[in-house]
């Protein structure tokens, strides 16, 4: 998986952190609130998501198109860590240099994250 690039995260951002569909034209306010960004620019990137199959759209009342995520924010950071750890000819060593790495919270996370696909598995 290819990482977004620096408008398609903002974008993508936005949705997740939003929760809800949304236009091109909340998406542009919302980012001209920070930075100047041109309509045309935003819609020609959630155009380039939705082709990428990032974003799903429907049509809203009148002429604007609602746009979704495909997947969620963890979703993507997960196949981009799997995108990563494709890249190590010796996958366990990355994984233990990934782990050496990690917070306390986040190996306790970990653990019970293991755990609950191993109970699923075992179902």
């Amino acid at each position: 998986m290819r990482r977004l690039g620096d408008l398609e995260a903002e974008i993508m951002d936005r949705l997740w952190t939003w929760g809800r569909p949304a236009t091109v034209r909340e998406i542009v306010d919302d980012i001209n609130d920070q930075r100047p960004v041109a309509y045309s620019t935003v819609m020609t990137v959630t155009n380039i998501l939705h082709g990428k199959n990032w974003l799903l759209r429907d049509k809203k009342q009148g002429r604007a198109w609602l746009y979704t995520p495909v997947r969620s924010r963890e979703a993507y950071a997960a196949a981009l860590m799997e995108d990563g750890l494709g890249t190590s000819r010796d996958r366990p060593a990355a994984l233990i240099h990934f782990v050496e790495n990690m917070s306390e919270e986040e190996v306790a996370a970990l653990r019970e994250a293991l755990q609950a696909v191993g109970e699923q598995a075992a179902e």
